[in-house]
């Protein structure tokens, strides 16, 4: 028997508790509330969302999960869900519920993203915890490691690279954002040859304050990377040669991450918030919006504390191939909502 507890409505008890290594039992109970969350909406006009009570419920024997990375969906209907914790890589079918964990020596991969090569879905992620960009298969084998670019010149010391985002572009080309180092995006090749650089640190139309995340937007004739300039608050269009295109959306609440489904364009905002383009890159609806400063971009605020529809700091981000959202918060024991289109 498969049970879907809302981890949302957990009352979950971590002082004190010792768990177990990989898998095994908690030595302590871990306490749930018996009240469960009841269904809401949020949005606006034709965008309007509804919670999905449970969806995405992390095991208690898995506790604590801590969510500081990014969100994919794949062809099947299974969303990977990547975590700072030694499960790596969490899997949940299409209906919310975890079915396994990939990449576990992958530890703190800071984004996903999931693209369609010669028939095969390849699964990206930018692996800050190693500090290398990676290829691999959906179950967690790794095809291509990509390392500090040191042959760039921006760089003195390795260590100065923390990669944040990775996408592939239809011609086989990989882009990885240095959004936690020196704020620079780096091109290579489908093998992983290091070929230019753009961006550095600066609030300029070719610059950035922590391009946190990117993707490859192939809405257009011609694609490009929108790229998530996260402390400038803002969307920025770049060619894939590294050229300035044009500021997409300004004053956002500290963008982090995007998803495409068809025209539109889904923004985790860290500040607690969720914000939907259309094709003209219009803000069309904000969901999940979190009044409270003491819990907007904030890594500690506990399960007894959140609200079903107010988001607290939006990290990762998907659409779920039917109009809906999945997020993940940037949280402490992990947080991971669904939010399904209103028709």
């Amino acid at each position: 028997m498969i049970f879907r507890t809302s981890f949302l409505a957990a009352s979950v008890s971590l002082a004190g508790a010792a768990f177990a290594h990989d898998g095994a039992e908690p030595v302590t109970t871990v306490h749930v509330a018996s009240a469960p969350e009841k269904k809401a909406w949020t949005g606006e006009g034709d965008y309007r969302f509804e919670s999905d009570p449970g969806w995405g419920s992390i095991p208690f024997n898995e506790l604590p999960i801590p969510t500081h990375g990014g969100v994919a969906k794949d062809k099947a209907g299974f969303t990977y869900v990547s975590t700072d914790s030694a499960k790596g890589i969490l899997v949940f079918d299409k209906e919310g519920i975890y079915r396994r964990s990939i990449a576990s020596e992958h530890k703190a991969i800071h984004s996903l993203m999931i693209r369609e090569e010669k028939g095969e879905e390849i699964l990206y992620g930018a692996w800050l915890g190693g500090k290398h960009g990676l290829k691999m298969k959906l179950d967690g084998t790794v095809l291509l490691k990509i390392p500090c670019p040191m042959e760039s010149g921006k760089y003195t010391d390795a260590n100065q690279w923390a990669p944040t985002a990775i996408d592939s572009a239809p011609d086989g080309s990989i882009f990885i954002a240095d959004g936690y180092g020196l704020s620079y995006v780096h091109k290579f090749d489908s093998t992983g040859k290091y070929l230019l650089s753009f961006g550095g640190k600066g609030s300029g139309d070719d610059q950035f304050q922590t391009c946190h995340g990117l993707a490859v937007d192939l809405r257009g004739d011609k694609p490009l990377l929108l790229i998530c300039d996260r402390e400038n608050k803002r969307l920025q269009h770049f060619d894939l040669d590294g050229k300035y295109v044009a500021n997409v959306a300004k004053d956002l609440r500290r963008p982090c991450a995007v998803s495409f489904e068809g025209k539109m364009v889904a923004i985790a905002e860290l500040a607690g918030r969720v914000t939907i383009l259309d094709e003209n890159n219009k803000e069309v609806a904000h969901l999940g919006e979190n009044t409270n400063d003491k819990q907007r971009a904030q890594f500690g605020v506990p399960a007894t504390d959140w609200k079903p529809l107010l988001f607290t700091s939006p990290h990762g981000i998907s659409w779920d191939g039917n109009g809906g959202v999945i997020v993940q918060d940037w949280n402490a024991t992990g947080r991971v909502r669904h939010l399904r289109r209103l028709k």
